[in-house]
């Protein structure tokens, strides 16, 4: 397949799921002299849509970087990436559990737990799309080789992250929300900045 099928469609996947987000945000009804208690009380669903918002952005983000270095794609690497697609187009649904379980003792370890797999089955997902399409010698050959470590050394980190993340959220749910909101600023970073740690550290 083309390489512009495979980009264009996965586009209009992220952006339907980013977009899904925001419809979870809810104005309060019948809140009357209380409508800003009642907007400010819904914090769990605002942070929720921040971590999903710019974790989605940032796996697009390096979703088009691996795109740029591919020459072409093969079979098995269109099935990985629709599974990459089956994970963002599922989040708007745990990312909607989180911000009504949150506060609430009983089903907040579920939500997160849930939401936290997730987060780390996409990250997985698009680690091993760009793993198996350098391993199968399907990047271009004239591809920048100090931008192919540098996506690879920016994208596996992130995996350890969010298994610490996962194991906080079993004793501190709100903590774990916050730290995966910090694994999205982290793979925001522009892809630069690893490539100027890398030869900082070789130099």
């Amino acid at each position: 397949m083309r390489l512009a099928r495979l980009s264009a469609f996965s586009d209009g996947v992220f952006a339907i799921a980013i977009t899904l987000l925001v419809l979870e945000l809810a104005v309060p009804a019948g809140s009357g002299d209380r409508l800003l208690r009642a907007v400010l009380d819904q914090w769990p669903a605002y942070l929720g849509y921040v971590v999903s918002f710019f974790t989605i952005g940032a796996v697009w983000i390096a979703h088009v970087a691996v795109n740029e270095c591919l020459g072409r794609a093969s079979s098995v690497l269109l099935r990985l990436n629709l599974v990459l697609l089956f994970f963002v187009a599922f989040l708007p649904f745990p990312t909607r559990l989180t911000a009504e379980y949150l506060h609430e003792s009983s089903g907040e370890r579920v939500a997160v737990t849930s939401y936290g797999l997730v987060l780390l089955a996409m990250n997985i997902t698009l680690t091993v799309e760009w793993r198996y399409a350098v391993a199968a010698h399907q990047v271009r050959g004239d591809a920048d080789p100090q931008h192919i470590r540098a996506l690879t050394d920016k994208l596996t980190p992130s995996l350890g992250f969010y298994v610490v993340a996962l194991a906080v959220g079993l004793v501190y749910p709100i903590g774990a929300v916050i730290l995966y909101l910090i694994i999205a600023v982290y793979l925001f970073l522009p892809l630069r900045l690893f490539r100027r740690w890398r030869r900082r550290r070789r130099g």
